[in-house]
């Protein structure tokens, strides 16, 4: 596929078959990302991928985290509050999701099954950790996102589905003790990767977008 279409038809996938990608894919995957562009070429991304055993022992742990009542503590805040514009395309959302499929993004119980289904990484074979060290300016977080998405593309183009995923950094102390990584950095997203599973309901809505006209403007 070309690049257009590649970028018109990503979504993100909320149901993966189990069939695990081969390593050479993945890496390929990562060799692609790696090209994005940063500030002065400084490359401010790091790349963990997990599978098999030990997904699903981060899985467990972070289920475990959960059922426990433990205390958030993601190395970015989860943002908020939102100004007009962001709060209602929001609301767009939760009001489809509720209508597709009968899931009340604004119920707290809701949110724990919503938390429960990403932390097992949406039956994905495999997770991708993005981290950086944390004394990186703000230029690195745009520069590391500039990466996740040429790393989504690269998915797509491939044949894989991704999904970016916040939740998945609630524990991010607990997560970093379990990859090993020292304090000084940050998880800054995680991410499921894996052949999609298109005849799965969760993956049969796509999120819409704002007129062009509503977010460009033409000066001569």
């Amino acid at each position: 596929m070309d690049a257009l279409e590649c970028i018109k038809t990503r979504m993100s996938i909320r149901k993966f078959k189990s069939d695990p990608v081969p390593k050479n894919i993945l890496m390929e995957v990562v060799e692609t990302a790696k090209w994005s562009p940063s500030y002065k070429n400084t490359q401010p991304w790091e790349v963990i991928i997990l599978s098999g055993a030990a997904k699903e022992s981060l899985s467990k742990m972070m289920l475990d985290l959960l059922e426990k009542g433990t205390e958030k503590c993601p190395d970015i805040p989860e943002p908020g509050p939102w100004p007009k514009a962001q709060q209602e395309r929001i609301a767009e959302l939760v009001q489809s999701r509720k209508e597709k499929f009968g899931i009340d993004l604004g119920d707290p119980k809701i949110i724990i099954q919503a938390k429960k289904v990403n932390f097992n990484f949406y039956g994905a074979p495999h997770a991708i950790y993005l981290y950086q060290d944390a004394s990186l300016s703000q230029w690195s977080l745009f520069d590391i996102g500039l990466f996740a998405q040429s790393l989504m593309l690269a998915a797509h183009a491939s044949g894989l589905g991704t999904v970016p995923q916040a939740f998945v950094t609630d524990y991010s102390r607990e997560i970093k003790q379990f990859l090993s990584l020292p304090e000084t950095k940050r998880i800054v997203l995680g991410l499921s990767i894996g052949y999609p599973d298109m005849e799965a309901p969760a993956n049969s809505m796509r999120t819409t977008r704002v007129k062009t006209e509503e977010i460009a403007a033409w000066v001569e």
